[in-house]
């Protein structure tokens, strides 16, 4: 009880010294960006208050009408010159932008339109706010401001961090506790469960089912405390201390500590410390009434760092809140609540390790064995970060076979033979097999575990490539942007790096899906790869408001479609789902009346955004990310502009918006309003 105790301690005085921090006041969003709009006569005027030690990305602010078309303002609008800051192109002052109706009614002849404002800005103290987006509403033949807002399209980790301001410390720590729930579920934390099992094992003499839970439970709660630190410091310094223990040196340390202690399970040598450093610790052991404790609080705390440096969600919820409000007390009890939750299945197995543990001899000996096996895989798979994919193939290729041929597969059964040792020998010639396949397939050139003998992937560390998808890579903010603004197509950006567990999981079972690929054909991908983690790569981070890999984000127009931003592994299956919910197809089907020039009406239709079916004239397809009233607008007024282009006289338009009723309306490009046809043909 005083072991636990003492903990609690420890942790409720981290919590509060990182609260007590002295840091600069945050500002909310609404102090940060103070966004004014005026309609004086003939003029729009804009302006953004920027509170104190504001400054805005100019790459980042933008102007354009976005209803009743889409039609972006910002070469014809003058802007306010901006400075260069901390390698950064800003607006260090409020600016301030005037927008001539004339302007408007180049795209829009009558009636009501949007202009909306796009930006994003960070505090010199380094704390960034995400990007962030306003309209407002005006009417041709009025005077004032019929509508304004801030767009609701907001991404999960945003909706997270909006329950910190919205909801009770209770439901918080709850909701929180509930995600860690589900992240154990994950890849992030699956290498902890061999780790924490082996050193219940390697700690034998003894053992109970209660030390094992205390062995077990130190180890979460290390955990714990290593997640809540890195998730705070991350928050409030935007440094991820996770990616930091990425480096080559740490990983190739770490894993050669795994492979002493594999050879101390197989019984080599005994890993001992200086005499004098042993007895203090067993003596503070034993008072703790645990064994090895110190050990295992350590090695919990390394492998929260080293082991499953993770990004999802809930996790970068709870640092954009804690980032932006510089409420460390309340971030990092959410975040060590969701640590708890993501170390319960951690706990369940060490007490199983310690309840069925056998007794000293034989079987213990080689129940080591297996573990020291286990060891040298968790080895491997530390390397994997920093080797290539075929090299951690043939090492995983040497220890199955290895293990084979330690379990006798190549030599025959004794009689009499017992049922265990059929069932050992069964094991060992499946491993041998799956060793030669291992083996086969590194000769082939193949670097996927799961199937060796199929050369589907390509190596997770070639970054320009995973199957079927074409990624470009960029290695700056400015290739990036560029990337962005010259692409004639959508554009997913992928956040990458070869250490993080959940990008190569997407890269073998998210983008290798022939649905996915399908779905992202009609992209532009651009990689960015942040292995390194740099100072270009902290600086790609920071200005996308990112604390770590992996992270999808999506463009349209050169505008970021916030709803589909993706932290985290996403399976094929809830990829899909998340973009069939905010990306629908559009079918449109248009009989026109006059003569006219069908190839300016389709030019237009295409710059739009509409592509002709093939061999079926007057019938488009295309995509749209808004709601089905604005897409219901947005289809109308294009097919009228197209009317006026080709001078044709009236059209008949119909049209199906996903898997919504079909709608049909009869457009007469004289005419101010749309007839809408109650029931088609």
């Amino acid at each position: 009880m005083k072991l636990f105790i003492k903990i609690f301690l420890i942790i409720m005085m981290t919590f509060l010294t990182l609260d007590a921090y002295e840091k600069p006041k945050v500002l909310s969003e609404e102090e940060a960006f103070n966004v004014e709009a005026i309609k004086n006569g003939d003029v729009i005027s804009l302006k953004i208050e920027l509170g104190k030690d504001i400054y805005l990305y100019d790459e980042q602010l933008h102007i354009s009408i976005t209803s009743p078309i889409t039609q972006s303002l910002d070469k014809e609008i003058k802007r306010p010159k901006p400075i260069e800051y901390d390698g950064f192109i800003v607006h260090l002052q409020s600016p301030s932008f005037l927008i001539p109706l004339n302007i408007i009614k180049k795209y829009v002849s009558s009636g009501e339109f949007t202009i909306a404002l796009e930006f994003q800005g960070c505090s010199k103290s380094g704390i960034c706010y995400s990007p962030m987006k306003k309209e407002f509403t005006y009417n041709l033949g009025g005077d004032s401001v019929l509508d304004s807002k801030v767009k609701e399209d907001l991404s999960e980790q945003d909706k997270i961090a909006d329950t910190f301001k919205t909801s009770s410390f209770g439901f918080v720590i709850l909701s929180f506790f509930g995600f860690g729930i589900l992240l154990s579920l994950t890849p992030c934390i699956f290498p902890m469960i061999p780790i924490l099992s082996s050193i219940i094992v390697s700690q034998s003499q003894n053992m109970t089912t209660k030390k094992s839970f205390i062995l077990s439970l130190v180890y979460v709660l290390a955990m714990s405390v290593a997640y809540t630190l890195a998730g705070v410091l991350a928050g409030l310094f935007g440094s991820n201390l996770q990616a930091t223990f990425q480096n080559p040196w740490i990983i190739s340390v770490f894993s050669l500590i795994f492979v002493a202690l594999a050879f101390s399970m197989f019984g080599f040598y005994n890993l001992q410390l200086p005499s004098f450093i042993q007895s203090s610790l067993t003596k503070k052991s034993d008072q703790m009434q645990g064994h090895g404790v110190f050990g295992v609080a350590v090695m919990g705390f390394l492998s929260a760092l080293i082991v499953g440096p993770c990004v999802a969600a809930p996790l970068a919820g709870a640092l954009i809140y804690i980032g932006q409000s510089g409420d460390a007390f309340l971030g990092g009890a959410a975040l060590f609540a969701m640590s708890l939750g993501m170390g319960l299945p951690l706990i369940a197995v060490g007490m199983s390790a310690g309840k069925f543990m056998p007794r000293p001899g034989v079987w213990m000996d080689n129940v080591k064995a297996v573990f020291g096996v286990v060891m040298l895989g968790v080895a491997i798979w530390m390397l994997s970060r920093i080797i290539p994919a075929n090299i951690t193939m043939l090492l995983s290729a040497f220890l199955i076979l290895g293990s084979a041929i330690y379990m006798k597969a190549l030599e025959p059964l004794e009689n009499p033979t017992s049922g265990w040792a059929k069932l050992r020998k069964t094991i060992a010639i499946i491993f041998l097999v799956y060793g030669i396949a291992l083996f086969i397939g590194v000769l082939s050139g193949s670097s996927n575990l799961l199937k060796p003998l199929e050369k589907s992937f390509t190596s997770v560390t070639q970054t320009l490539s995973s199957k079927g998808l074409d990624f470009q890579k960029v290695t700056t903010i400015k290739e990036l942007e560029n990337a962005i603004k010259n692409s004639s197509k959508p554009v997913m950006v992928d956040f990458y790096a070869d250490w993080c567990v959940n990008c190569i999981e997407l890269e073998q079972f998210t983008f290798s899906d022939a649905r996915v690929q399908q779905r992202l054909s009609d992209f532009t991908l651009v990689k960015v790869d942040v292995t390194k983690n740099s100072k270009m790569d902290k600086e790609l981070l920071k200005y996308y408001g990112l604390f770590g890999p992996p992270a999808l984000i999506f463009y349209k127009n050169s505008e970021e479609l916030k709803n589909l931003r993706i932290i985290g592994f996403k399976s094929a299956d809830d990829f899909l789902k998340s973009h069939k919910e905010y990306i629908m197809e559009v079918l449109l089907i248009v009989t026109v009346e006059g003569l006219g020039d069908k190839e300016i009406f389709e030019k237009h239709l295409k710059k739009e955004g509409f592509e002709q079916v093939e061999d079926e004239p007057f019938a488009y397809h295309g995509e749209t990310t808004t709601s089905l009233l604005n897409t219901e607008t947005f289809i109308l007024h294009v097919l009228k502009e197209a009317l006026n282009k080709a001078e044709f006289f009236t059209c008949k338009a119909i049209f199906q918006v996903g898997e919504n009723p079909i709608k049909a309306y009869f457009i007469d490009k004289e005419a101010k309003e749309f007839t809408r046809i109650k029931d088609p043909d």
